[in-house]
Protein backbone atom coordinates (compact mmCIF):
# COMPACT_ATOMS: atom_id res chain seq x y z
CA UNK A 1 0.00 0.00 0.00
CA UNK A 2 1.32 3.47 -0.75
CA UNK A 3 0.28 6.93 0.10
CA UNK A 4 -1.29 8.98 -2.34
CA UNK A 5 0.89 8.23 -5.83
CA UNK A 6 4.53 8.00 -4.83
CA UNK A 7 3.69 4.09 -6.87
CA UNK A 8 1.81 3.33 -9.97
CA UNK A 9 0.87 0.14 -11.31
CA UNK A 10 3.91 -1.80 -13.30
CA UNK A 11 4.25 -4.71 -15.55
CA UNK A 12 4.03 -7.32 -12.60
CA UNK A 13 0.59 -6.03 -11.99
CA UNK A 14 -0.31 -5.57 -15.73
CA UNK A 15 1.02 -9.69 -16.07
CA UNK A 16 -0.47 -10.96 -12.84
CA UNK A 17 -4.66 -9.04 -14.78
CA UNK A 18 -3.26 -10.80 -18.39
CA UNK A 19 -4.30 -7.09 -19.88
CA UNK A 20 -2.40 -4.07 -21.04
CA UNK A 21 -5.00 -1.13 -20.38
CA UNK A 22 -5.54 1.97 -23.12
CA UNK A 23 -6.70 3.60 -20.31
CA UNK A 24 -4.35 3.58 -17.80
CA UNK A 25 -6.39 5.85 -15.69
CA UNK A 26 -9.22 2.99 -14.88
CA UNK A 27 -6.55 1.01 -13.13
CA UNK A 28 -5.42 3.73 -11.15
CA UNK A 29 -8.89 4.31 -10.16
CA UNK A 30 -9.67 1.32 -9.47
CA UNK A 31 -6.72 1.42 -7.30
CA UNK A 32 -7.48 4.27 -5.21
CA UNK A 33 -9.18 4.29 -1.63
CA UNK A 34 -11.37 7.07 -1.02
CA UNK A 35 -8.69 8.84 0.97
CA UNK A 36 -6.86 9.74 -1.76
CA UNK A 37 -10.23 10.78 -3.61
CA UNK A 38 -11.15 12.96 -0.70
CA UNK A 39 -7.63 14.50 -0.34
CA UNK A 40 -8.29 15.90 -4.02
CA UNK A 41 -5.46 13.81 -6.14
CA UNK A 42 -8.00 11.84 -7.73
CA UNK A 43 -11.71 12.25 -8.90
CA UNK A 44 -13.31 9.16 -7.79
CA UNK A 45 -12.09 6.35 -5.19
CA UNK A 46 -12.78 3.00 -6.32
CA UNK A 47 -16.32 2.29 -5.11
CA UNK A 48 -17.99 3.19 -8.40
CA UNK A 49 -15.62 0.38 -10.34
CA UNK A 50 -16.40 -2.20 -7.29
CA UNK A 51 -19.99 -1.86 -7.85
CA UNK A 52 -19.67 -2.41 -11.29
CA UNK A 53 -17.08 -5.61 -10.63
CA UNK A 54 -19.21 -7.23 -8.28
CA UNK A 55 -21.76 -8.00 -11.12
CA UNK A 56 -19.36 -9.24 -13.78
CA UNK A 57 -17.90 -11.22 -11.01
CA UNK A 58 -20.83 -12.93 -10.49
CA UNK A 59 -22.18 -13.18 -13.93
CA UNK A 60 -18.92 -14.63 -14.99
CA UNK A 61 -18.81 -17.22 -12.33
CA UNK A 62 -22.41 -18.28 -13.05
CA UNK A 63 -21.52 -18.83 -16.20
CA UNK A 64 -18.52 -20.63 -15.49
CA UNK A 65 -20.80 -22.76 -13.06
CA UNK A 66 -23.62 -23.90 -14.94
CA UNK A 67 -20.20 -24.90 -17.54
CA UNK A 68 -18.45 -27.24 -14.65
CA UNK A 69 -21.18 -28.54 -12.83
CA UNK A 70 -23.72 -29.19 -15.68
CA UNK A 71 -25.79 -31.82 -13.77
CA UNK A 72 -26.23 -29.89 -10.19
CA UNK A 73 -29.01 -28.63 -8.95
CA UNK A 74 -29.67 -24.88 -8.18
CA UNK A 75 -29.27 -25.14 -4.68
CA UNK A 76 -25.61 -26.27 -4.72
CA UNK A 77 -24.88 -24.03 -7.41
CA UNK A 78 -25.97 -21.48 -5.11
CA UNK A 79 -23.25 -22.78 -2.45
CA UNK A 80 -20.45 -22.95 -4.73
CA UNK A 81 -21.35 -19.35 -6.05
CA UNK A 82 -21.57 -17.91 -2.43
CA UNK A 83 -17.60 -19.29 -1.75
CA UNK A 84 -16.59 -18.44 -4.95
CA UNK A 85 -17.64 -14.42 -4.83
CA UNK A 86 -17.33 -13.80 -0.91
CA UNK A 87 -15.27 -11.37 0.77
CA UNK A 88 -12.64 -13.67 1.56
CA UNK A 89 -12.01 -15.25 -1.86
CA UNK A 90 -11.73 -11.96 -3.28
CA UNK A 91 -9.00 -11.20 -0.37
CA UNK A 92 -7.48 -14.34 -1.27
CA UNK A 93 -7.11 -13.59 -4.58
CA UNK A 94 -6.17 -9.60 -4.15
CA UNK A 95 -3.20 -11.14 -2.07
CA UNK A 96 -2.37 -13.95 -4.33
CA UNK A 97 -1.64 -10.79 -7.02
CA UNK A 98 -0.17 -8.64 -4.82
CA UNK A 99 -2.85 -6.00 -4.87
CA UNK A 100 -2.23 -4.11 -1.79
CA UNK A 101 1.37 -3.31 -2.96
CA UNK A 102 -0.63 -0.68 -5.46
CA UNK A 103 -3.56 0.63 -3.75
CA UNK A 104 -3.50 4.21 -3.33
CA UNK A 105 -4.48 6.10 0.17
CA UNK A 106 -3.87 9.03 1.74
CA UNK A 107 -0.76 9.38 3.63
CA UNK A 108 -3.07 10.34 6.92
CA UNK A 109 -5.35 7.40 6.39
CA UNK A 110 -3.37 3.91 5.97
CA UNK A 111 -5.72 1.05 7.67
CA UNK A 112 -3.47 -0.85 10.75
CA UNK A 113 -5.66 -3.74 11.09
CA UNK A 114 -5.83 -6.84 9.43
CA UNK A 115 -9.70 -6.99 8.69
CA UNK A 116 -9.81 -3.38 7.28
CA UNK A 117 -7.04 -4.21 4.96
CA UNK A 118 -8.43 -7.25 4.11
CA UNK A 119 -11.71 -6.00 3.33
CA UNK A 120 -10.20 -3.27 1.38
CA UNK A 121 -7.96 -5.73 -0.79
CA UNK A 122 -11.57 -7.55 -1.43
CA UNK A 123 -12.65 -4.37 -2.47
CA UNK A 124 -10.34 -3.13 -4.81
CA UNK A 125 -10.19 -6.64 -6.49
CA UNK A 126 -13.74 -6.19 -7.30
CA UNK A 127 -13.08 -2.54 -8.65
CA UNK A 128 -9.85 -3.62 -11.03
CA UNK A 129 -12.54 -6.36 -12.39
CA UNK A 130 -14.83 -3.25 -13.05
CA UNK A 131 -11.94 -1.58 -14.82
CA UNK A 132 -10.62 -4.65 -16.71
CA UNK A 133 -14.93 -4.84 -17.78
CA UNK A 134 -14.47 -1.10 -19.27
CA UNK A 135 -11.09 -1.21 -20.58
CA UNK A 136 -11.37 -4.64 -22.59
CA UNK A 137 -14.91 -5.49 -22.51
CA UNK A 138 -16.30 -8.99 -20.83
CA UNK A 139 -13.66 -11.42 -22.18
CA UNK A 140 -10.48 -8.98 -21.02
CA UNK A 141 -12.71 -9.67 -17.33
CA UNK A 142 -13.45 -13.11 -18.19
CA UNK A 143 -9.74 -14.02 -18.91
CA UNK A 144 -8.83 -12.38 -15.40
CA UNK A 145 -11.45 -14.51 -13.39
CA UNK A 146 -10.51 -17.54 -14.82
CA UNK A 147 -6.80 -17.55 -14.54
CA UNK A 148 -7.44 -16.51 -11.03
CA UNK A 149 -10.77 -18.80 -9.39
CA UNK A 150 -10.15 -22.02 -11.17
CA UNK A 151 -7.38 -23.16 -8.38
CA UNK A 152 -10.33 -21.80 -6.18
CA UNK A 153 -12.72 -24.24 -8.34
CA UNK A 154 -10.56 -26.95 -8.27
CA UNK A 155 -10.53 -26.55 -4.54
CA UNK A 156 -14.17 -26.67 -4.29
CA UNK A 157 -14.62 -30.72 -5.29
CA UNK A 158 -18.03 -31.59 -3.66
CA UNK A 159 -17.56 -29.22 -0.47
CA UNK A 160 -20.52 -27.71 -0.57
CA UNK A 161 -20.33 -25.78 2.69
CA UNK A 162 -18.13 -22.89 4.54
CA UNK A 163 -15.91 -25.38 6.19
CA UNK A 164 -16.59 -23.04 9.42
CA UNK A 165 -20.30 -23.82 9.36
CA UNK A 166 -19.49 -27.45 8.40
CA UNK A 167 -17.48 -27.82 11.38
CA UNK A 168 -19.57 -25.66 13.71
CA UNK A 169 -22.52 -27.87 12.58
CA UNK A 170 -20.97 -30.89 13.39
CA UNK A 171 -19.78 -29.88 17.03
CA UNK A 172 -23.66 -28.28 17.45
CA UNK A 173 -24.48 -31.76 16.55
CA UNK A 174 -22.87 -33.88 19.22
CA UNK A 175 -23.06 -30.92 21.32
CA UNK A 176 -19.18 -30.30 21.59
CA UNK A 177 -19.94 -26.49 21.85
CA UNK A 178 -18.25 -24.03 19.31
CA UNK A 179 -15.11 -24.45 17.88
CA UNK A 180 -12.30 -22.35 19.29
CA UNK A 181 -10.13 -20.27 17.29
CA UNK A 182 -6.83 -18.93 18.47
CA UNK A 183 -4.17 -16.98 17.21
CA UNK A 184 -0.64 -18.42 17.94
CA UNK A 185 1.60 -16.79 15.45
CA UNK A 186 2.11 -13.74 13.07
CA UNK A 187 4.67 -13.23 10.63
CA UNK A 188 6.16 -12.11 7.64
CA UNK A 189 6.00 -7.71 6.80
CA UNK A 190 2.83 -5.49 8.14
CA UNK A 191 1.92 -5.10 4.44
CA UNK A 192 2.08 -8.86 4.15
CA UNK A 193 1.38 -10.80 7.20
CA UNK A 194 0.86 -14.89 7.38
CA UNK A 195 -1.25 -16.09 10.49
CA UNK A 196 -1.18 -18.91 11.89
CA UNK A 197 -4.04 -20.04 13.70
CA UNK A 198 -5.27 -22.83 16.28
CA UNK A 199 -8.38 -24.83 15.93
CA UNK A 200 -10.29 -26.92 19.27
CA UNK A 201 -13.10 -28.84 19.27
CA UNK A 202 -14.18 -31.10 21.61
CA UNK A 203 -11.70 -33.88 22.14
CA UNK A 204 -10.37 -33.77 18.80
CA UNK A 205 -6.73 -33.09 17.98
CA UNK A 206 -6.28 -29.47 17.99
CA UNK A 207 -5.26 -28.59 13.91
CA UNK A 208 -3.27 -25.21 12.69
CA UNK A 209 -3.34 -23.67 9.17
CA UNK A 210 -2.04 -20.78 7.98
CA UNK A 211 -2.85 -17.50 6.16
CA UNK A 212 -2.54 -13.97 4.47
CA UNK A 213 -5.63 -12.99 7.04
CA UNK A 214 -6.96 -14.26 9.94
CA UNK A 215 -9.87 -15.43 8.16
CA UNK A 216 -8.66 -17.40 5.54
CA UNK A 217 -6.25 -19.24 8.10
CA UNK A 218 -9.27 -20.02 10.32
CA UNK A 219 -11.38 -21.36 7.02
CA UNK A 220 -8.16 -23.54 6.17
CA UNK A 221 -7.91 -24.41 9.96
CA UNK A 222 -11.93 -25.24 9.88
CA UNK A 223 -10.92 -27.91 6.25
CA UNK A 224 -7.88 -29.20 7.91
CA UNK A 225 -9.88 -30.27 11.48
CA UNK A 226 -13.14 -31.41 9.42
CA UNK A 227 -10.08 -33.76 7.07
CA UNK A 228 -8.80 -34.82 10.28
CA UNK A 229 -12.10 -35.77 11.76
CA UNK A 230 -13.51 -37.69 7.97
CA UNK A 231 -10.03 -40.08 8.64
CA UNK A 232 -10.40 -40.86 12.04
Amino acid sequence: MVAVSDKHPDGALTKALGHTFSTPELLTEALTHRSAAAAGKYSHGYERLEFLGDRVLGLVVADLLLEAYPEEPEGNLARRFTRLVRAETLEQVARSIKLGEYLIFSSTDMPTNDRATGAIHGDACEAVIGALYLDGGLDAARQFIVAQWKPLFDALGGAMRDAKTGLQEWAQARKLGLPEYNEVERSGPDHEPVFTIEVRVGNETPVRASGESKRIAEQRAAESMLAQINND
